[in-house]
């Protein structure tokens, strides 16, 4: 399995400290080298900073490792005060790279300090997550489903809403044989992705997993449809049979062959399965491209 890298996997206890001006070197100026450094300048009397250094927290707790968190006493820590200028408290600072590159004064709405969050976490990239995807996708390729499926789900340990990730563990269970798995990670997707194009992929490979389960002999349903060639449901049958023995392109055409001889049998049957076939393979797929493109020329003849 792939090592995800720890800046945006770093544990929750490890987002938010404390910091001292012997500490601030290490913990803010050189850690900033590696991932954002919010820094906090309070003091247990301040009002407003009981307000915003808790919703500070939580933004950079929902940024998961993206950013970290500096709180600094000034009671106990005026020279490091001194030394940034801090004139009033809360004053907040973004250190990236070993510099300040952000800060506001003041408390201000959730909002904005979700923005002020977003903003810098975006600063550091994504992490890695990006090459852990293909490399996870590269596994399943590869045929190396428990590998892809431990990455998969290590990236949504990190990212519980990556629509890629989600989808490819979903795949991954089905390489695996594990249908009911996939099935359930399907009905639990979160509903911010559940229309993405990966998970709408995912559900459509398990459909085609489920019907592949029921698909009759490719040898037996082809003679039917040789003697009998407006047998629509042996013809239609075919395409599954075919599809669930890999014969995808072959599929494909029986599909539009059905299409052309009567595009409205069973309520529009065959042109829902095409539908499921290309949305399960990638948007640029030879087969895809193909097969849209005949698919139109049927409907608007």
């Amino acid at each position: 399995m792939l090592e995800l890298g720890q800046k945006t996997g770093a544990p929750a206890a490890d987002l938010v400290r404390d910091v001292t001006e012997a500490e601030f070197m290490t913990e803010v100026v050189e850690a900033s080298r590696e991932v954002p450094v919010i820094v906090d300048f309070w003091a247990p009397w301040c009002g407003p900073c009981k307000t915003l250094g808790p919703a500070l927290e939580a933004a950079v707790q929902a940024a998961r490792g993206k950013v970290r968190m500096a709180k600094v006493n000034v009671d106990e820590n005026q020279m490091i005060a001194s030394q940034l200028r801090v004139q009033s408290i809360p004053t907040v600072y973004a250190f990236w790279q070993g510099k300040p590159v952000d800060g506001f004064q003041g408390a201000i709405p959730a909002s904005q300090i979700k923005t002020f969050v977003d903003k810098l976490a975006g600063l550091a990239g994504d992490g890695g997550l990006a090459e852990a995807l293909d490399a996870a996708d590269q596994m399943l390729a590869e045929g190396a489903a428990v590998d892809a499926a431990e990455t998969f789900a290590a990236i949504l340990d990190q990212e519980p809403e990556n629509a890629r990730a989600y989808g490819g563990l979903v795949r991954a269970h089905l390489a695996l044989g594990q249908a009911d798995q996939a099935e359930g990670l399907l009905a639990a997707v979160p509903a911010a992705i559940a229309t993405a194009a990966e998970v709408e992929a995912a559900r459509a490979q398990l459909a085609l997993s489920r019907q592949a389960a029921t698909a009759g002999p490719v040898a037996e349903l082809l003679d039917r449809v040789l003697a009998h060639p407006d047998d629509h449901q042996a013809r239609f049958d075919l395409a599954q049979a075919l599809h669930a023995g890999g014969k995808v392109e072959g599929a494909v055409e029986e599909l539009l062959d059905l299409l052309r001889r009567d595009r409205d049998w069973n309520g529009g049957a065959a042109k829902t399965q095409l539908f499921t076939i290309f949305d399960a393979l990638k948007p640029n797929d030879p087969i895809v491209l193909k097969g849209r493109r005949k698919l139109s020329s049927i409907l608007f003849s």
